[in-house]
């Protein structure tokens, strides 16, 4: 009787153990279906919608073909999912683009002109592998030609005004040579002679026909998708108030026609320091503005004083001095 007591007693536990881990599985198996249905629910990739009526530059893009419809989907998907890098765009372009747009139109080049700075460099003053630089991508021998100071003092590519007039001069000329915007924007990556070759060898004048290197293959792409966000945010999932957005600080301009030795006493003296000197003349490449020759430049200086926010302290260098 004890015997046939302990074997029950043995097989409730062991009924209970196993009924225990059934519940806990089920459980288990419960938590990772809603977990994925929460997951499903409020996480989600989306293919991009065809946009319709494309254009760059008053220019058509034949999105019907879908072999380009394909190179435009990749643009808008890489741009449209590398979020932080495209809400830069956002904020960096309400900054500078009003800058940009008056000389653009100046010089009777399209609007959309601006994506292809923003594209080159982002809006940040870089430098490439090739030596390429300031918002425009501009290099060294055509920045010369076309009457830039470049040197080890200064360079005038990173000089916004110079050198978006640089860049329309050169646009100008591409455009005259090739009868279309969308080959003048290719050639500004892979340069005219470069663009011309192209063309004579595979027999046409259509940049949508020629087979290109991978990097101009997709310049306009790139330009063509990140005109389409900018110009519908909403539409591409990109939220932003006004006040998020990045503007330019005001500022004055003082024109110089001599040597400033130095920056920092320069800077100190009109009211603000060497940092926010660089920042808003940033083709100042040293600590000096040399000036044998009495050439006019002239300087920005921010005259907003948020901008100082911070005093400098007394330091043993002070006493030093």
């Amino acid at each position: 009787m004890q015997k046939k007591h302990i074997y029950f007693l043995g097989s409730s536990l062991l009924i209970l153990v196993f009924a225990q881990l059934f519940i806990y599985s089920t459980e288990l198996k419960n938590d990772d279906e809603l977990h994925q249905q929460q997951f499903n629910i409020k996480y989600g990739i989306f293919a991009i919608l065809q946009p319709q009526g494309l254009s760059f530059a008053g220019e058509e893009i034949p999105i019907n073909s879908p072999e380009i419809w394909e190179r435009v989907d990749k643009e808008l998907l890489k741009n449209t999912y590398w979020q932080s890098n495209t809400m830069l765009f956002f904020k960096k372009a309400n900054k500078y683009f009003p800058i940009i747009e008056p000389i653009l139109k100046k010089n009777n080049i399209p609007d959309d002109f601006k994506y292809l700075a923003l594209i080159e460099s982002g809006l940040d003053n870089v430098v490439s592998p090739a030596g390429a630089a300031g918002f425009w991508q501009i290099l060294k021998g055509t920045a010369r030609e076309h009457g830039l100071e470049v040197n080890s003092a200064i360079d005038e590519r990173y000089n916004l005004e110079k050198s978006t007039q640089i860049a329309c001069e050169y646009l100008n000329d591409a455009y005259t040579k090739f009868g279309s915007w969308t080959m003048a924007a290719a050639s500004y990556n892979m340069g005219k002679n470069g663009a011309r070759r192209r063309m004579k060898e595979q027999r046409t004048n259509n940049y949508y026909n020629l087979h290109l290197n991978s990097e101009t293959g997709r310049y306009v792409f790139r330009i063509i998708a990140v005109k389409d966000i900018m110009k519908n945010p909403i539409k591409y999932g990109f939220m932003f108030r006004e006040k998020d957005l990045y503007t330019m600080p005001n500022y004055k301009t003082i024109e110089v026609d001599s040597t400033i030795a130095n920056l920092s006493d320069f800077a100190i003296s009109n009211g603000i320091n060497y940092k926010l000197l660089k920042q808003f003349n940033p083709w100042l490449r040293t600590s000096s503005l040399p000036d044998k020759s009495r050439k006019k430049y002239f300087l920005k200086i921010p005259t907003n004083t948020d901008l100082l926010v911070f005093e400098d302290l007394e330091t043993q260098l002070d006493k030093e001095d």
